[in-house]
């Protein structure tokens, strides 16, 4: 048997184990090499097979297993894959599986070619977003980022009446990412991420953010093109909005804030700020009829509410530009980004008394990612390829 290092591996015995298949364990006498130059050793039905790890799962099983543990908890996995195939395996198999084939995706998602060449063939304009969520972990409560890049067809223009109501196109491809990490790193994936997807740095792009100072200082190091557009999304704007007016009874604060909405969009970030300026804050709810009127006055937590809501305009002030965006039929809001942190991360890794290990959530956030980006064939295909 040749070996690796030139010269020839001796038989040493044939010695039966068994490995997990889609058909459940199976027992097989495999042969047994060893070189005595290099101490190298080599079991060609392994390799023939695509075996790997300790676990010895064929790459039929490790999919199906990886399947499974990415959908629910690994002990309900486990009960799922007896119950609908003859894999028998326990939740700490599957646990080790998903954790092998996570680390792996990591490496092939901004390696392999396959993610440039459908990025590449998708038509659209691009587009950046990213957002949070808490996770519980053995280093206590911990971000986890997942930052989307996309390409989506522009749809038809919009009035600023119509921005809530008009249909956007759902995007042509999307290419997900997530992390545990600071700033700095999570800013450096950003750039590892566009490079893999063959953007250049002066792409023309649309950052779609919350408006935090550190994500805009990031996006400006990483995105250096002069047609990137910076945009706060409307619906965290909102927020603001609404917190201000929360002294007035929930229809006066919904119709309140839609107004203010419009408006912003008609006029753009510099003139509403002098507008809001001049108008003030909503009034609270007056007296009940029976007390005699006075003029209502805003409480501290409004008066608050529109301080802040006024320097949050300020600093994103440059990055309101909503009107010319409806105009050419691109979206506003960070729906993309929002729907991706509730149903790809938060739906697996925030299951109930979850408790994970930093690495660990990361690994199978690349699992839900690569899932979420339409790329699980193609990781499949491409490990099948080269076995």
């Amino acid at each position: 048997m040749p070996c690796a290092c030139g010269k020839n591996a001796s038989f040493k015995r044939c010695k039966q184990k068994t490995f997990l298949s889609g058909l459940g364990p199976v027992a097989v006498a495999r042969r047994y090499y060893a070189c005595r130059h290099c101490k190298a050793k080599q079991t060609p039905l392994e390799i023939w097979a695509g075996l790997q790890g300790k676990h010895r799962a064929t790459p039929h099983a490790r999919r199906m297993i990886v399947l499974a543990g990415s959908g629910c908890s690994f002990d309900e996995a486990a009960v799922k894959l007896k119950e609908l195939s003859p894999l028998h395996t326990s939740n700490d198999v599957v646990r080790a599986i998903c954790d092998e084939e996570g680390q792996a995706i990591q490496k092939w998602a901004l390696a392999s070619p396959e993610p440039r060449k459908a990025f590449a063939a998708a038509p659209g304009v691009v587009e950046f977003s990213t957002d949070g969520l808490k996770l519980n972990t053995t280093r206590g409560w911990k971000e986890i980022r997942l930052s989307v890049l996309g390409k989506r067809e522009p749809a038809a223009a919009a009035l600023a009446e119509q921005w809530e109501d008009r249909p956007l196109e759902a995007p042509a491809m999307r290419m997900a990412i997530c992390a545990i990490a600071p700033c700095g790193r999570i800013g450096a994936s950003w750039e590892r991420l566009a490079k893999a997807l063959g953007l250049s740095r002066d792409q023309a792009l649309s950052v779609i953010a919350d408006g935090a100072k550190w994500i805009w200082s990031q996006a400006a190091k990483r995105f250096r093109g002069p047609d990137v557009q910076w945009v706060v999304d409307v619906y965290h704007l909102m927020l603001y909005l609404h917190a201000a007016a929360a002294d007035q009874s929930k229809d006066a604060a919904g119709e309140w804030v839609g107004k203010r909405v419009v408006e912003l969009i008609g006029m753009g970030g510099p003139k509403f700020i002098e507008h809001l300026n001049a108008i003030g804050p909503p009034p609270s709810i007056g007296p009940p009829a029976c007390m005699p009127p006075t003029a209502p006055s805003p409480t501290p937590r409004t008066t608050e509410a529109w301080e802040k809501l006024l320097h949050y305009l300020q600093e994103n002030k440059d990055s309101l530009w909503y009107d010319r965006r409806l105009k050419e039929g691109l979206p506003i809001g960070s729906g993309l980004i929002e729907g991706g942190c509730k149903n790809v991360l938060a739906k697996r890794l925030k299951l109930n008394s979850a408790r994970w290990r930093i690495r660990r959530a990361e690994h199978m956030g690349a699992i839900r990612c690569l899932q979420y980006s339409n790329l699980w064939e193609s990781y499949w295909d491409s490990k099948k390829a080269a076995a």
